[in-house]
């Protein structure tokens, strides 16, 4: 019974392409385009007909990883990009439908106060420290890059990213910047060395806060750095800027009023922020349950209307919005070939199923930043329409020599 009703959705589901299901029992069903080469998958589990129905996005994730489901010639790039563009065809079908669902839920229950907060992060950011050298470029950027031109390095990328972010934030020297969720201390250090400012960074993955401190210190910007191991929602200085990079996505739609107004009551009247997030250009909708069960935890990836109002409740204007649409995918590629070609070390630190699991996770955020319509927003907001240039010039104008 089940299993008919999975089969008439997944039919009504591939509009491009071709798939082939072996079920566990042995039954072989094709879904999509006919006349073409289908891509073939085998369940090994009876139990992924039901798991699919209740949450297709945990059931294929949990499915591939555990390896109950088996792809030819283990291609999960060739199966996302199948399931990532139909995806992108099917507003208003059974799977869509229940993520809409789930959604309206969801909000009621995902709350981050201070103390769940910290063990979310501790969750992805207190792995060891040595499995995000794999993959990250030298200054351990874990965020979007800014692709000026094609085949641009990702060193070269993130050092451009961080150039654009201050840029945005009009810095003159000796300027108090607050940067809420600091990572490893790279955009601080960049503040403070390449533009005289003087920098407090707050984390609350100890991980982080202490290889931050130590970089610090090696790079002898004691005096203008302080990394500190705090819930931004504990810092009361004022500050002229606040920065925030890849932090918006774990704060959660229950505490983003908390948020903004928060940086409104810390910022110098005069002042700006930067906010750097993933965010969606569609409707509100769930974000993926298996990246937040097992990557994650608490974070939710928002739309525009989500959090407007609760910018305009407070002093604070925006006065620029711009969308990184694809930056994001070429990042993730650069993330997912380095990790790939450091599998075995990652193996060593963990096991073959970690691997599996951050391969499906780099890969499905690529392919998400590719096909659906999930972008950055880099949002800079002031309580002075003067406080910025008036045209974007400045955004591009040659470094000094």
């Amino acid at each position: 019974m089940l299993a008919n009703i999975l089969v008439k959705v997944l039919d009504r589901f591939f509009s491009f392409g071709a798939l082939e299901i072996t079920f566990a029992d042995g039954a072989v069903h094709r879904f999509g385009e006919p006349d073409i080469e289908p891509f073939r998958v085998r369940f090994t589990d009876a139990a992924l007909i039901r798991e699919f129905l209740f949450n297709a996005d945990m059931a294929l994730g949990e499915g591939y990883v555990d390896g109950r489901i088996l792809l030819q010639n283990d291609d999960l790039e060739g199966f996302m990009d199948l399931i990532l563009r139909n995806r992108a065809n099917a507003q208003g079908h059974y799977f869509m439908k229940l993520r809409t669902i789930r959604h309206i839920f969801r909000r009621l229950w995902l709350r981050n106060p201070i103390g769940k907060a910290q063990k979310n992060v501790a969750h992805h950011y207190d792995l060891q420290a040595d499995l995000y050298d794999l993959f990250l470029d030298d200054d351990k950027q874990y965020s979007c890059a800014y692709f000026e031109y094609p085949e641009q390095s990702l060193e070269d990328a993130q050092t451009a990213k961080k150039r654009h972010i201050a840029r945005k934030l009009c810095l003159t020297p000796g300027m108090r910047v607050l940067d809420i969720g600091c990572g490893w201390g790279g955009m601080a250090i960049t503040l403070a060395k390449e533009y005289g400012a003087q920098v407090v960074g707050v984390t609350l993955s100890v991980e982080q806060h202490k290889i931050a401190t130590d970089r610090v210190k090696a790079a002898g910007l004691e005096d203008k750095v302080d990394i500190r191991l705090q819930d931004y929602r504990h810092v009361t200085e004022s500050f002229d800027r606040v920065v925030s990079v890849g932090m918006f996505e774990h704060v959660g739609p229950a505490h983003y009023r908390e948020y903004f107004e928060h940086i409104d009551r810390i910022l110098s009247p005069d002042g700006v922020a930067l906010i750097h997030t993933i965010g969606d250009t569609g409707l509100p909708h769930l974000t993926s349950t298996w990246i937040t069960k097992y990557i994650f935890p608490g974070g939710h990836i928002p739309s525009l209307t989500e959090f407007m109002a609760d910018i305009e409740r407070t002093e604070l204007g925006m006065t620029d919005l711009e969308v990184l649409r694809l930056h994001y995918a070429e990042t993730l590629l650069h993330w997912k070939n380095r990790f790939m070609a450091n599998r075995d070390k990652a193996e060593a630190l963990y096991d073959a199923r970690f691997v599996r699991m951050w391969r499906y996770y780099l890969l499905a955020c690529e392919l998400t930043f590719r096909h659906d319509d999930q972008v950055v927003f880099q949002l800079q907001l002031s309580r002075r329409k003067e406080s910025v240039p008036i045209t974007r010039d400045y955004l591009y104008a040659q470094e000094p020599s």
